[in-house]
Formats: C-alpha cells, structure tokens, sequence
C-alpha cells in the first residue's frame, strides 16, 4: 500500500502511532521529525513517549494542530540564560566541541530555565522521598502553560506516556483513553533517578520510563491493532557507531548501547510473538538519530540554541527519509504480521 501521504488524516485508510525514545536534549530531534511528517500528512491518532520523548508527545497531542509546531518551537526555543553559541563549521572540530562541552557544563551547574533547576536545588529541602540534584518544578509550570490538558485526554489523538515504579520496579502506563493525564504524570516519565526527583502518582513512587524501555514499544505492539497501522517509532541514541577514540567518546557509547539495545530486543521479541501468532496488519518503522559525530560527553544536556537547531534539523532530514520510503512503497502498511522497517541500517 502506498498511502497518499498529502491526505488528509481522517481519509487515511490505516493508523498512524507516533513511539518518541528519552533522550533529554536531543528529543529536538523528535521535533523535526514530526514537523516533517506534519506537513506531509502523517499526522498520529496516538502518541506514546518516555521521558522527553513523553514531553514532546503531550505538547504534540495537547496543541490544536495547527499550533503544534509552534508549541514545540516554545517548549525547545534557546535559554536566554545559556551559553547559546553559535556553531562554527569554518574551524576546527575541537572549537565546537569545545563549545558543546561548555554548554554541558553551564545547564550541569544552571539548569534549564523552565524545566529544571539549578545544581543542588532540590536540596532544600530534601525528604527521603525525593534525593535528587535538580528540581523540576518548573517543568510543571511550564508544561501546564504550554499544554491543553483538556485537549489531551479528550481529544482525537490518543496519549500514553510510561514510567517506573520506583520500588516495585513495575512498568507503568499513563494512558489518555484509561485516565485523566496532568503535568505529574508527564513529570513522572521524565523522571530520572538521582538527576530529577521521583513523582508521586496515587500513593506511588515513579520515575523515569526509559530506565525499563527507553523506546516504549510494548503499549503499542502488546495489543494487536484492528486497523492496519503505520507505527513510527524514533530512537534517540543509535545502536550502531564507530570505535571510541577518547573516554567522552567511550561514555557515549556506552550510553547509546545500554539504551539502543533495549530497542533491538524489543523488536526481536515482537517479531518473534507476531511471527508465530500475529494476525495483525501492523509496519514497524524505526528511524534513530545517527547524525551524532559532534556530540559530546554529556550530550543530553546540551540544551544551546546552535545544537538544539542542529538536531531539530536533522529530525527534519529523517522525516523525509520516512516519507520517501513511504512514498516509494517500501513500508508494508497492511501487509499481514508485524513488517519491520529499521532506517539506521
């Protein structure tokens, strides 16, 4: 099937599920992405997301759509306060990367100005329950200026967002169409251990959801779809790089692997199950953010506005990729099982 990817959505004649991985600053990558697919029509009936991929999706499904690009561009627009830069191709790599590390540095001790605080804030006071090294209050704040939570939970497009019990350790499903979502559950995802503080939702402890699958599959492929069903998924740290060079290099890495290899698995087991018993007409494509040979130790907190454009750009790029193969019919959306389409190779 080759859909016409101009179409409005309510002619489409499958479904469209938007998966959005954590990634912290490199989710501007999922906004190009979806700015692409916007004006191409591919606009989801359902949004799941962890961590900032959750961030991301409710601004997404909690905007009118004609506001959603310019709700992603609020959420992502530069610190003011931060070491912006600007990026100089002209001059050698070690310039920027200079520059990239300085501004892992600055958001380290400062923050981001409406999502988290300063080094240490979350020290006064400090309960047992919430250890952290940063605030997110103002995460809060900002989500619920940014976001229509009206919209979200009542609107056409279904929200999912996924977390971790704290202390049991059980996977946990914030889900539009089964509860009333707010700003704590989409803080609740992004909640990473010892970074940001944990969240309370109904007498629980939650945390970040890329900690148990970084890109959250498993709501989407654990219940077959009646629908034939295009499902994009976009994973911010790729499972295929060179050979480190350098220790940040190696910490990358290290990073990319213990995240991207949750993903693989996923698929294989997925494919596996639907193999042997899927009667469902459901394409799997997933598209990684490969184009990171500038990034840095500590990437996901570098939040300057150079970077920033530059990754947002690059999910631009990958969303034309998507559409291509769309176009050309090299994605099997309604053929019968689970068709697997991987764009990172």
């Amino acid at each position: 099937m080759t859909p016409d990817t101009a179409a409005p959505k309510a002619e489409r004649d499958f479904d469209v599920v938007l998966v959005l991985s954590g990634g912290n600053a490199l989710g501007a990558f999922e906004a190009g992405v979806y700015e692409t697919l916007h004006t191409h029509g591919l606009q989801p009936d359902w949004v799941v997301g962890a961590s900032i991929g959750a961030i991301n999706g409710a601004l997404i499904v909690g905007s009118a759509p004609d506001r959603r690009i310019e709700t992603l561009r609020a959420f992502w627009r530069p610190n003011p306060l931060g070491a912006t830069g600007m990026a100089t191709p002209w001059l050698p790599s070690a310039i920027e990367t200079a520059r990239r590390t300085t501004a892992v540095a600055w958001t380290a001790a400062a923050g981001r100005p409406g999502a988290f605080g300063p080094l240490l804030s979350s020290l006064t006071p400090w309960t047992d329950a919430k250890p952290s090294l940063f605030e997110t209050d103002q995460l809060g704040v900002t989500l619920a200026r940014l976001i229509d939570f009206d919209l979200l939970n009542a609107g056409p497009c279904r929200f999912t967002a996924t977390a971790v019990d704290l202390e049991t350790g059980a996977d946990v499903a914030f889900d539009s169409r089964h509860r009333a979502i707010g700003p704590d559950h989409i803080l609740a995802s992004a909640a990473l251990p010892v970074v940001f503080p944990p969240v309370e939702i109904d007498g629980r402890w939650m945390v970040d959801g890329g900690l148990s699958a970084n890109l959250p599959l498993d709501p989407v492929l654990a219940d077959a779809p009646a629908r034939p069903t295009l499902c994009i998924a976009v994973d911010l740290l790729p499972l295929c790089g060179p050979l480190p060079a350098t220790l940040g290099e190696a910490a990358n890495r290290m990073q990319d692997l213990i995240f991207a290899a949750q993903s693989r698995r996923t698929i294989a087991r997925w494919q596996a199950a639907y193999d042997q018993h899927g009667e469902s007409r459901l394409a799997l494509l997933r598209v990684a953010y490969t184009e990171q040979d500038d990034e840095v130790a500590g990437k996901a907190l570098d939040f300057s506005g150079s970077t920033i454009e530059q990754r947002w750009a690059a999910g631009r790029a990958a969303g034309l990729r998507i559409v291509a193969r769309i176009q050309a019919g090299a994605v099997a959306i309604g053929a019968p099982g689970l068709n697997v389409v991987d764009l990172e190779g």
